[in-house]
């Protein structure tokens, strides 16, 4: 479910659970497991990347709605897609996202949690439509997605759930370039490179110091899983999220 290609020193990630990379826990600890795997290897820097037009579709709705009842396993298939989010915000090296496509909800939580973001320019959208299935984004992805478009453009952007297009998601720093659809994965190795070239250690600790809000977000606190959980039960939420299945199979 995740392609590992080694380009020297930077390990490139890619998400292959056809046809949207729809996370679920399948993918989820494959993700993490290829983390560390790269990490182990060696690895310098991180290229995660997804499939062609569509990065991520997010968390895999029809697999979490056949879970009915069962609270427990539904809290596990949560618990592993935070748990690949929360290992790529700790990873001890670089991370870009290249998304060469869409990146909705849990797509755009992966990509918040890089270091840098290239997206593929034309019409495709990114952003956190949690509020537009009946979610609340928890207060640590909140806050991933205040540290890049600030304050108040985060408010705007979470209460609507409003998913926007890469010209605009530039201007309003989600993503830090744009390049044609094929370049995405080159540019994000590229740029990666060039902060490889810097001297280590010094690049390395400072990272780590820079980072530390994201870290401090993702920790259980922030996510309040269980409350999450229970929201998920709620019957407005569930018509939500029916409604939406029922549009994806349309």
């Amino acid at each position: 479910m995740v392609e590992s290609r080694r380009h020297g020193d930077i390990v490139e990630l890619q998400l292959a659970r056809a046809p949207v990379n729809a996370l679920n826990p399948a993918l989820c600890g494959a993700l993490h497991g290829a983390i560390a795997a790269a990490v182990a290897s060696q690895a310098r820097g991180i290229v995660l990347s997804g499939g062609p037009k569509v990065f991520s579709a997010g968390l895999d709705v029809p697999h979490l709605l056949s879970l009915g009842e069962d609270k427990a396993a539904l809290k596990a298939a949560w618990e592993a897609f935070f748990g690949a989010a929360r290992a790529l915000v700790e990873c001890p090296v670089p991370v870009v996202a290249a998304i060469a496509g869409h990146a909705p909800a849990g797509g755009c939580v992966l990509a918040l949690c890089c270091d840098y973001r290239v997206m593929a320019s034309g019409p495709y959208r990114i952003g956190l439509n949690e509020t537009r299935v009946g979610l609340v984004a928890p207060e640590g992805i909140q806050r991933l997605m205040r540290r890049v478009v600030g304050p108040y453009r985060a408010e705007r952007l979470l209460v609507a759930g409003e998913m926007i297009e890469s010209e605009q998601a530039l201007a309003f720093g989600l993503v830090d370039e744009l390049v044609g659809i094929d370049e995405v994965a080159q540019r994000a190795r590229s740029w990666l490179e060039q902060l490889l070239a810097l001297p280590t250690e010094a690049m390395l600790q400072t990272r780590v110091i820079a980072r530390a809000d994201m870290v401090a977000a993702m920790q259980p606190e922030l996510i309040q899983l269980d409350r999450f959980i229970d929201a998920w039960y709620d019957a407005g939420t569930q018509r939500a999220l029916n409604a939406l299945v029922a549009s994806l199979r349309k």
